[in-house]
């Protein structure tokens, strides 16, 4: 497979891509949208709460996500394998977004330093917005 895969760093932008502005073949995980979820959650007033629903609801509506299966749970392990041998503590979620991206052969695009270097790492191709 190819495309890109965009991390939630993307979607949840001030200054988030219009659909004209995306990478072609954009994907997201399905780990995104339980980031967007967490988020709405969050919110710390009603306006920001529905500010992130309205996100989250055309994030959903504008994507199929990319499922954790089988090859994704491989390539989490060995990603983890690489952060930890590097004394690295990252979140689970971008490690399996990371993954997602290695094992559907995707390009990541992310606004993260820290995933971009590990991704890189890892052999992904990054491209940091």
């Amino acid at each position: 497979m190819s495309g890109s895969l965009l991390d939630t760093s993307i979607l949840i932008a001030q200054s988030a891509p219009g659909v004209a502005e995306l990478p072609p073949a954009a994907a997201i995980s399905i780990v995104t949208l339980g980031e967007l979820q967490a988020g709405v959650l969050l919110a710390q007033d009603d306006s920001v709460r529905s500010a992130r629903r309205q996100r989250a609801d055309a994030v959903r509506a504008a994507f199929a996500p990319l499922v954790v299966d089988e090859p994704v749970a491989e390539r989490y392990g060995e990603i983890l394998a690489l952060a930890r041998s590097q004394r690295r503590a990252e979140k689970a979620t971008d490690l399996l977004i990371i993954a997602t991206a290695l094992a559907t052969g995707r390009t990541l695009y992310t606004r993260d330093v820290r995933q971009a270097q590990l991704a890189g790492i890892a052999g992904a191709s990054v491209v940091t917005v």
